[in-house]
């Protein structure tokens, strides 16, 4: 029997199973808001669009001391790209900066200004494997914009680099500064 014939038998008897499986499905928690990115500009030749759409709902954090409220949370973009690497110490700088949208009363961001790959060059053990790692922009510089539900994070950055998000929450307490 032909590949394709089997795969067309296999799908017709699993059919009848797909109306118990929908049953058995979770229901979505909550519903995210749509992404609206029509006041976006489009990305140019050499440049790709990132967009972060932000969890409406989070689970509650199990740490009583970070606050609950998303006014005191933050998102961290991070910029980067995938390297084979050896033991050196290995960077690359390059420039993120916001750039005002008034059309939609936020603000997208920019990647510019990228150098090239550094790297120490201290001879590695003999036989150590080269090892794949996200290598973030900037030397780890954290880059941090307001966490906004409604409101899509766009980001525009080379074709050749990624970018990555990650959530900061503050602490419920605030600590006196000492005055000298």
């Amino acid at each position: 029997m032909p590949v394709s014939s089997l795969c067309r038998s296999v799908l017709l008897a699993l059919v009848p199973l797909a109306p118990a499986a929908r049953l058995l499905s979770p229901a979505p928690a909550a519903a995210v808001p749509r992404l609206d990115l029509s006041g976006y500009p489009q990305p140019g030749a050499a440049e790709r669009r990132w967009v972060i759409q932000l969890p409406g709902v989070l689970p509650p954090t199990r740490d009583p001391s970070l606050s609950p409220s998303p006014s005191d949370w933050r998102v961290e973009l991070i910029v980067g790209r995938e390297l084979e690497v050896d033991c050196n110490r290995h960077s690359f700088s390059g420039r993120l900066r916001s750039e005002p949208l008034p059309a939609r009363g936020t603000s997208l961001y920019r990647v510019s200004e990228v150098g090239p790959v550094a790297s120490t060059r201290m001879a590695c053990p003999p036989g150590e494997p080269k090892r794949r790692v996200f290598l973030p922009m900037g030397g780890g510089k954290p880059f941090v914009v307001p966490y906004k539900v409604s409101l899509p994070i766009v980001v525009y950055a080379p074709r050749d680099l990624e970018v990555r998000w990650r959530l900061w929450k503050a602490e419920k307490q605030q600590r006196p500064a000492q005055a000298l």
